[in-house]
């Protein structure tokens, strides 16, 4: 026991002597004095800047005028109250067509089989084809739709000008629609120039290509028959 002791104390000892030495180690390298730099904060903050306020300064200033208008006193811009203008509003007129007369079945049948005599009558050369008037080709939107193979075979592929030659030798210019086969600007004028009714066969005979003579067979019962 008593070597024991004595052992540990000699390395108690030993290692006293050790730290003693190391101490000075450090103090030899200023080792303390760098660690307590390090865990000094070296951070210091800077001092705000202080903002400075734009001061903007007024001035009145002489605005420049014409030389023209420059001794002349500045003029003095005024409201003025301007009484509204009243438009009168369109009325649209729209056409009375209860006064419309139907044809009978007989009297429209009678009135093409007329048609076909005169047809047959006519030069064979000249291509023909028959209309049965309608209210609308006659009223309303006053539009003649014609006959598509007619018109394919027989007629411009493109829009032209389609003149209406009635038997008294008198010319009516109307718009061809190619694409529509049918009778539009003009058409109106014939119609009601010739007062045609619903009923009235209308012979067409091509006599050039954009040329039509016309026969006109009244329906009975009309006024014009």
């Amino acid at each position: 026991m008593v070597v024991a002791k004595e052992k540990m104390m000699s390395y108690e000892e030993i290692r006293q002597k050790r730290v003693e030495e190391n101490k000075k180690r450090m103090e030899a390298l200023n080792l303390p004095q760098l660690s307590t730099l390090l865990h000094t904060p070296s951070f210091k903050p800077s001092p705000r800047k202080q903002m400075k306020l734009r001061t903007v300064e007024k001035q009145l200033v002489v605005v420049r005028r014409s030389s023209r208008v420059a001794n002349k006193p500045a003029p003095v811009y005024q409201e003025v109250l301007v009484d509204k203008v009243m438009t009168p509003r369109r009325v649209s007129k729209h056409r009375d067509l209860s006064n419309r007369v139907y044809a009978s079945d007989e009297a429209r049948a009678e009135a093409l089989e007329k048609a076909e005599k005169l047809e047959s009558g006519l030069d064979p050369h000249f291509p023909v084809f028959i209309k049965s008037m309608l209210q609308s080709h006659v009223t309303g939107g006053f539009w003649l739709g014609l006959p598509v193979h007619f018109c394919k075979t027989n007629l411009p592929k493109r829009d032209e000008v389609m003149t209406l030659v009635d038997e008294e030798g008198h010319e009516y210019p109307t718009i061809y629609l190619a694409k529509k086969t049918g009778l539009s600007g003009g058409w109106k004028g014939f119609a009601v120039a010739h007062r045609l009714v619903d009923g009235d066969a209308v012979v067409f005979q091509l006599l050039q290509r954009t040329t039509f003579k016309v026969y006109i067979i009244r329906v009975k019962g009309s006024e014009q028959s």
